[in-house]
């Protein structure tokens, strides 16, 4: 965690209530870090279907390997979810094998649950070897304690360069049923998800069967935590669970489509939506928040390629942090992507300014203009190829010297 704090953190951590069906608790396992909380428990009771989207990194971590196995492991027990901060436990060989189980094994004698079907994740350094035992020495004391209101304390036990915790809750009718959702998440750096994010949970007392969890989770994932870059670097210990206890009694949901689960899925993506914004929010060094909006693409997928080709650019990234309205550097980047633009069809707006269209700079533009407009403390940068109906939007903080100062000294 770092000394200095974001200057987009909210002032405060947002009230997220009990969701029935849930319980929780954290502890200071010290793996890494001292007179700090490192290690979350979630507990769900018997019943409780999770569906999870992970990296997409081809060299995943154990937890990863193990937890995209554990989703569709039979249980009749309750659901257990083990989280630890300072270390990933990736590129650790067998013995990062070997830890998983254990803290799996660990975790299910201490709460009666099936060891397979124990969600586990860490978080922190690379190629560090994770210590089991300090997780399962935690267990038992952690069973005796779990509550139903732990979520701040457990969006502070998975941070690790973040500056601020992460929370978010909605609420939504389904039928006449009003149900929750609580969703936190830890992200700050080697951020460029590929799936969902750093870490994300969330966690509802909707009573959704997993084919209809991982549905709704596949359509939301794009347009919020993909959508999403600080640094280009897509985590080898990406994970985000979407919980549900089964506990609201409400009508039957026949899938993901569903017209009785409308609310609940704009609710879903509000929760899904605002977390992904905290991470970029709080992205490493950030000073400035950028927002790319790409238009007239040949498809929404080709404009979300240009949109974080352009989001990033170390040269956009770093023009923006020295409030420098460089459209020049927004052209390369747009022309590198590798998808279809045609330089004299493009035009480039920051804020209501257009810099340049038609393949040159717009006459009516003044560089006054542009200075003044970038000193604001959030960007948003407007491209039109010209070429088709394809549009895509995307979230990004700027390249300072306090990035270089964290990441330099990660390890130290």
């Amino acid at each position: 965690m770092s000394d200095i704090v974001s200057p987009f953190a909210p002032d405060a951590f947002p009230d997220l209530p009990p969701v029935a069906g849930f319980t929780m608790a954290t502890a200071e396992a010290g793996v890494k870090y001292r007179g700090r909380r490192d290690l979350w428990v979630l507990r769900g009771d018997p019943g409780t279907q999770i569906a999870g989207v992970f990296t997409q990194n081809r060299c995943p971590g154990a937890p990863v390997d193990w937890s995209r196995a554990a989703l569709d492991a039979p249980t009749h027990g309750p659901r257990l979810v083990v989280v630890n901060s300072g270390t990933a436990n990736v590129f650790t060989g067998q013995a990062g094998k070997d830890a998983v189980l254990e803290t799996a094994k660990g975790a299910a004698d201490a709460f009666g649950a099936e060891a397979e079907a124990v969600q586990v994740a860490s978080t922190g350094v690379i190629g560090v070897a994770l210590d089991a035992s300090k997780l399962v020495a935690q267990f038992p004391d952690m069973a005796g304690r779990m509550r139903p209101d732990g979520w701040e304390a457990a969006a502070r036990a998975i941070m690790t360069t973040d500056t601020y915790p992460k929370g978010a809750t909605q609420t939504a009718l389904i039928g006449d049923t009003v149900v929750t959702l609580n969703g936190i998440a830890k992200g700050s750096g080697m951020i460029a998800p590929d799936m969902a994010t750093m870490l994300a949970y969330v966690a509802t007392d909707a009573d959704l069967p997993q084919d209809v969890l991982q549905a709704l989770l596949a359509d939301y994932t794009g347009p919020t935590f993909n959508a999403v870059t600080v640094d280009s670097d897509t985590s080898t210990s990406d994970t985000m669970l979407l919980l549900a206890s089964g506990q609201a009694e409400h009508p039957r949901v026949l899938g993901a489509d569903d017209p009785v689960l409308a609310a609940f899925r704009l609710a879903l993506r509000a929760v899904m939506h605002d977390l992904a914004q905290q991470i970029v929010r709080d992205g490493e060094g950030i000073s400035k928040l950028m927002t790319v909006q790409v238009t007239g693409a040949v498809s929404d997928d080709s404009a979300a390629t240009i949109a974080k080709s352009v989001a990033n650019s170390p040269l956009v990234k770093t023009a923006v942090a020295g409030e420098d309205a460089n459209w020049g550097r927004i052209v390369m980047a747009v022309g590198k992507a590798g998808e279809p633009a045609e330089r004299d069809r493009l035009s480039i707006h920051v804020g209501p300014h257009r810099l340049a269209r038609q393949g040159q700079p717009d006459p009516d533009y003044r560089e006054e203009l542009g200075a003044s407009y970038m000193r604001n403390s959030e960007i948003e940068f407007s491209i039109d190829l010209g070429l088709g109906d394809g549009a895509a939007t995307v979230w990004a903080s700027d390249l300072t010297h306090r990035y270089i100062d964290i990441n330099a000294d990660y390890r130290s």
